[in-house]
């Protein structure tokens, strides 16, 4: 019996510091809130779930795989609001930042780490087709490919900048005449076909605005260029 009265002693005695420790936790918290004025569990648990949770880059609904890069193009709206390039979650191309102008709105990418290479705009409607077409045919094979309509593209498109294009994966780029919106991402040196291509027709039946027809946009998780040194 006395054995059982002191086991019990010591069960209360471990309950009540037990108590008395949670207790005194809780006044810590509630001094803290007091003299912080957040809530300081909720504002540690948001900093965790932040650090551990990416967000989705370029607006888009999901986070990119490993591996991959976040994209998003948008073409001109008529020969007003120039286009926009977004990548791995930076803008690198677009009105605000004063680097867009009328025709093929080009970023060329290195394609393993996401460097910006060069970008800017091939005036399409009194630019130098030799000059278009050279600046075309310096881009490496293996660099990403980044590109948006505004305004006109066709004017001075000739057939072997289409061929250009295709070798970078487009099917669409035969198809664009005056006036048309595109937008198309690829990579150089390959004819596998892109999943990232739009085009809307210049039609007065359908244009939204006037002689132009509406504004296109892709997005989605674009695979890194893989090379023997850099494998997923």
């Amino acid at each position: 019996m006395r054995c059982q009265a002191v086991l019990q002693l010591a069960v209360a005695i471990v309950v009540l510091i037990t108590w008395l420790i949670a207790i005194n936790s809780f006044d810590v918290q509630e001094k803290a809130r007091h003299i912080l004025g957040v809530n300081v569990i909720d504002q540690i648990t948001l900093k965790i779930k932040t650090a551990t949770t990416p967000e989705p880059k370029c607006r888009l609904s999901r986070v990119c795989p490993p591996d991959h890069f976040a994209l998003r193009i948008n073409s001109g709206a008529a020969n007003v609001v120039g286009p926009k390039i977004c990548f791995d979650g930076k803008i690198i191309m677009s009105h605000v930042l004063n680097n867009v102008g009328p025709g093929l709105n080009i970023a060329v990418l290195n394609g393993e780490n996401g460097i910006l290479e060069k970008c800017g705009y091939l005036n399409m409607k009194v630019g130098n087709p030799e000059d278009i077409l050279a600046y075309l045919k310096e881009i490496k094979p293996g660099m990403i490919v980044l590109v948006a309509s505004f305004d006109d593209v066709a004017t001075k498109m000739t057939k072997e900048m289409t061929e250009v294009f295709v070798g970078m994966g487009s099917t669409l780029i035969k198809s664009v005449k005056h006036r048309d919106s595109w937008v198309f991402a690829g990579r150089a040196g390959t004819e596998t076909r892109s999943l990232f291509e739009k085009h809307a027709v210049n039609d007065e039946k359908t244009n939204i605005y006037e002689s132009w027809p509406e504004m296109v946009e892709v997005g989605g998780c674009l695979p890194r260029t893989q090379t023997d040194g850099h494998k997923p």
